[in-house]
């Protein structure tokens, strides 16, 4: 009874259209920033090394280098903030979260790029 009672009331919170991304995929999250009573949008461009939870709690994490520091940033998937997310790279990775880039630096974090998957063709693109 209770988790239809949850069910009900976070699916009015979810996405219409689903985020289609993986791990180790390079992406450009654009994210509205209020500034007063002006809103704009902000890219975050990197890779995403985590994806975790579900539901209205879904959360995924995108790494980048900044002036040689790591920076990371965790978005929520179902999030009003995030205005569309472009993919830029497919990799090819065989783990489910890439924590092992945090200890890399320069040409080791380098992931090998993949074919992209049937979901990810447009219309009238061949693969």
């Amino acid at each position: 009874m209770r988790d239809k009672l949850l069910e009900a009331v976070e699916k009015t919170s979810l996405r219409e259209q689903q985020l289609q991304f993986a791990i180790g995929d390079t992406v450009d999250v654009h994210t509205r920033i209020l500034e007063g009573n002006k809103e704009r949008i902000q890219k975050f461009s990197g890779v995403v090394i985590a994806r975790r939870g579900s539901g209205t709690r879904e959360m995924f994490t995108v790494r980048r280098i900044v002036q040689g520091e790591g920076v990371e940033r965790s978005f929520p998937v179902n999030s009003p903030k995030i205005a569309h997310i472009e993919i830029t790279r497919h990799a090819r990775v065989r783990r489910a979260k890439l924590f092992y880039l945090r200890d890399r630096a320069g040409k080791a974090t380098r992931l090998r790029e993949r074919n992209a998957k049937p979901w990810e063709v447009k219309v009238g693109e061949s693969k």
